[in-house]
């Protein structure tokens, strides 16, 4: 009984020291979660109000058609190429043993 509550004991510091290092590295990353959060507050926020993108869209297609046109083929060639890319990222993780099935 004595052996087993040592072990415990060591695998409970150790978890802890893990979970320290893992705290401190994860503070690497702050910045980035920050810039991210900013990112999908803005998104819900335009989801919120959808007229101002709408009215900039009209204000752009009245002042410069041709930009807008240019601008919704090269947002079209980009939202399909990453469609593809997450399809074959999806294959590629269904295939490996332990991805996603």
């Amino acid at each position: 009984m004595v052996e087993l509550a040592l072990k415990k004991q060591r695998l409970q510091l150790k978890s802890a020291t893990l979970r320290s290092k893992l705290a401190n590295q994860a503070g690497a990353w702050a910045p980035a979660f920050a810039a991210a959060d900013q990112v999908w507050t803005g998104i819900a926020w335009l989801r919120r109000h959808p007229a101002l993108p709408i009215a900039l869209i009209a204000a752009l297609l009245l002042a410069r058609p041709r930009a807008l046109l240019r601008i919704a083929s090269r947002g079209w060639f980009f939202w399909r190429g990453w469609k593809r890319l997450r399809d074959v990222l999806m294959n590629a993780l269904a295939v490996v043993p332990g991805g996603h099935s």
